[in-house]
């Protein structure tokens, strides 16, 4: 069976730290040949894992090999299956005297014959191997190439794509145009960072068939790279989360102040509120207008509730040096008031969380974000409010990108929310989400998710670690409530998904 790799698995790598990796170990006394051969049996022993024994199998196993690396891995597959008694096919997208190297060396080990790629032999096959193109592909397949793929797409076939299927952006997890879907994806010493974000995953198979296989690479490789990509999950930040000890009171465990809202959405903040007491906050506190104040009183009996009747009596509230984070955003309205109540709680050194009518009142005020006090920022916008924050951004054609250059321009955490909920930090480090199931899409589940951040924030985890935990456990509790989820579902899950 492979050998799983189980440390550091919440690394992900690039394109070019990829190629580091291997030509690191390549000038550190491991063959290339090695490490084509590992990388082929692997994966075939991961194709005999879905298919089952030769009888269970079905039919013929096709294998779709490139001129490159990843088609000598594909010619290490077709001999291994041929020596386990599966029926083998193998076509190649060259001519066989084109192939160089490794992959000439693998092409001459296989003793069957090898095809001209041909579409019209794909409606035959039990399961069809996709070792095209791997991770170095930077343009769009067209010709006989995407003819292939296309049919290979509508195969009532077992599909598995090697290191990455073909079409697919290894960096951005974007579709360059006509994409190998893959039922599964077995890949190399570590994910990438294409693997998690959407589309990219579901090309893949989705995250529970993206398999990380141990082909000899040792983490010694790693020196060389300073990884900034990551898988958002425990291993991440957990070193760094707020676990409470058996002295602990109330004030250890930070004072989070939440700005209420408006009429007809007041349920947004309340919402913000419990969540954040449900991660752990000691000390949550609802900023209540005076027309407000009764309602919001009347309808929190764990929360305290402050009246405040201008935004004078607001910014007031943050002289108080036990406030340690300022949730703003969830129902508060849009407009300069807004705007000017973000400015002025930022000067009072707070952390600060920014959501919703938050974000939307800094439009074209972008440029004054890096200059907001002296706390920590962390920004949580949607796709729309990220658009109109940063026109200039294209996060549709690279997200991971688009969200970095964001933080690093406001020097603030960024939370860009969605099927693949990003993570980037001002210093270039990004953390991907893959947890969130499709029903966590429903209003008010980002309310309790800013909640969940400030929480964190006044517990004293630093910005991206908090940010990237309250996302993760956000999709976890998402799982917990299940399908037909509303908001304040939400609220009875966190206790179950806290670390």
């Amino acid at each position: 069976m492979p050998v799983y790799r189980t440390s550091d698995n919440h690394i992900l790598l690039t394109p070019a730290e990829t190629r580091n990796a291997d030509s690191w170990a390549i000038k550190n006394g491991i063959s290339a040949h090695a490490l084509m051969e590992s990388a082929g049996r692997a994966a075939a022993e991961i194709i005999v894992d879905y298919m089952g024994t030769p009888l269970e199998a079905g039919g013929e196993i096709l294998v779709l090999c490139g001129p490159g690396n990843n088609g000598g891995d594909g010619f290490v597959v077709a001999r291994c299956l041929d020596e386990w008694g599966y029926p083998v096919r193998v076509m190649l997208s060259v001519e066989p005297n084109e192939l160089k190297g490794e992959p000439k060396k693998m092409a001459a080990k296989w003793m069957g014959s090898i095809e001209e790629l041909d579409a019209s032999h794909m409606d035959s096959a039990a399961a069809i191997v996709d070792s095209l193109f791997g991770t170095g592909l930077n343009k769009a397949i067209d010709g006989k190439l995407a003819k292939a793929i296309k049919k290979a797409n509508e195969a009532d076939a077992f599909r598995l794509a090697i290191d990455m299927p073909s079409g697919l952006d290894a960096r951005t997890g974007n579709a360059l145009g006509i994409c190998f879907q893959a039922d599964a994806t077995v890949t190399f010493f570590h994910r990438k960072a294409g693997q998690l974000v959407a589309p990219g995953r579901f090309y893949c198979g989705g995250t529970e068939h993206i398999h990380v296989v141990d082909i000899g690479i040792p983490e010694a490789a790693m020196e060389d790279i300073e990884p900034s990509h990551f898988s958002n999950e425990p291993a991440l930040w957990s070193q760094v989360y707020p676990f409470q000890g058996p002295a602990s009171h109330k004030y250890d465990r930070g004072h989070l102040l939440v700005l209420g809202g408006k009429e007809p959405t007041l349920g947004a903040s309340r919402l913000a509120c419990i969540a954040a007491l449900r991660t752990g906050a000691g000390l949550v506190t609802l900023a209540a207008s005076s027309e407000t104040y009764a309602i919001q009183a009347g309808a929190l009996d764990d929360i305290m509730v402050r009246r405040f009747e201008s935004a004078f009596g607001f910014v007031g509230m943050l002289s108080d040096p036990k406030i340690g984070t300022v949730v703003l955003g969830p129902g508060v309205g849009v407009g300069e008031k807004t705007a000017d109540l973000v400015q002025k709680s930022a000067s009072k050194g707070c952390d600060l969380v920014l959501d919703a009518d938050a974000l939307t009142s800094l439009t074209g005020r972008t440029d004054q974000i890096a200059g907001m006090g002296r706390g920590q920022i962390v920004l949580t916008p949607h796709e729309g409010e990220f658009k109109r924050l940063f026109p200039d951004l294209d996060f549709h054609s690279d997200r991971i990108h688009a969200v970095r250059k964001a933080a690093a321009f406001t020097g603030s955490t960024v939370v860009l929310k969605g099927v693949s909920t990003i993570v980037a930090s001002a210093d270039g480090r990004v953390s991907i989400a893959s947890n969130a199931p499709s029903w966590l899409s429903v209003g008010g589940t980002g309310d309790v998710l800013s909640g969940m951040i400030g929480s964190l924030l006044v517990q004293g985890m630093p910005a991206f670690e908090a940010a990237s935990a309250a996302v993760w456990m956000h999709g976890e509790a998402a799982m917990l409530a299940g399908r037909g989820l509303i908001a304040s579902d939400l609220l009875l899950q966190i206790s179950k998904v806290l670390p």
